[in-house]
């Protein structure tokens, strides 16, 4: 199975740049004080280290690749947060979670996922009843008008989705959606429930 198409890992720096404060995006998505929540295809953990510091439950972080899962065990025991790293693909994620949570967050790659409506399908499978799931895409700008750093950032133009397309994958796999927010300068927050 071929991997996802990765536009590649920024550095913190960059993240920080680009949105600052992690947990106002988390807070945006509905994804700041779940009881329990995944981040898929986390990286290194920017995103999850700070559900770690407002999440209840446990926080398990997914990524294919191990030395990302390194850093992000290294960033969870400098900030005194338990974050659960796993490694595997995420498209089985139902099979890599011990047990199903409440709030899934997939952040800057579904315009990555092959085949968008079944990877949907396994995050409905990996959470509880009404648990939610927060998309994070890129807007569907031109490459060259998303510039952090001084650069152009982001995927390939043609990969980038509209609300209506990540909505209409995500809904076609059983999912109620619930708001789309802006999350500037680039990005949109596609919010759903599981039915």
């Amino acid at each position: 199975m071929a991997r996802f198409r990765n536009t590649g890992q920024p550095d913190w720096d960059w993240w920080r740049e680009l949105w600052g404060d992690p947990g106002e995006t988390l807070r945006a998505v509905g994804a700041d004080e779940a009881g329990s929540l995944v981040d898929v295809g986390c990286g290194d953990g920017y995103f999850t280290i700070r559900a770690a510091e407002r999440c209840d439950g446990p926080v398990y972080g997914v990524d294919l690749d191990g030395d990302l899962l390194a850093d992000l065990r290294a960033r969870a025991a400098d900030a005194g947060v338990d974050v659960i790293a796993i490694r595997g693909d995420a498209r089985d994620l139902p099979d890599l979670l011990p047990t199903t949570v409440d709030v899934a967050l997939f952040a800057n790659a579904f315009h990555g996922v092959d085949d968008k409506v079944e990877f949907a399908g396994g995050v409905r499978d990996a959470l509880v009843d009404g648990g939610r799931f927060a998309v994070v895409n890129w807007r569907p700008l031109p490459r060259e008008e998303t510039v952090v750093g001084g650069e152009p950032r982001g995927p390939p133009t043609e990969l980038r989705l509209t609300p209506t397309e990540t909505r209409e994958a995500v809904e076609a796999a059983g999912f109620d959606h619930v708001e789309i927010v802006d999350l500037p300068p680039y990005h949109y927050g596609a919010v759903f429930e599981r039915t």
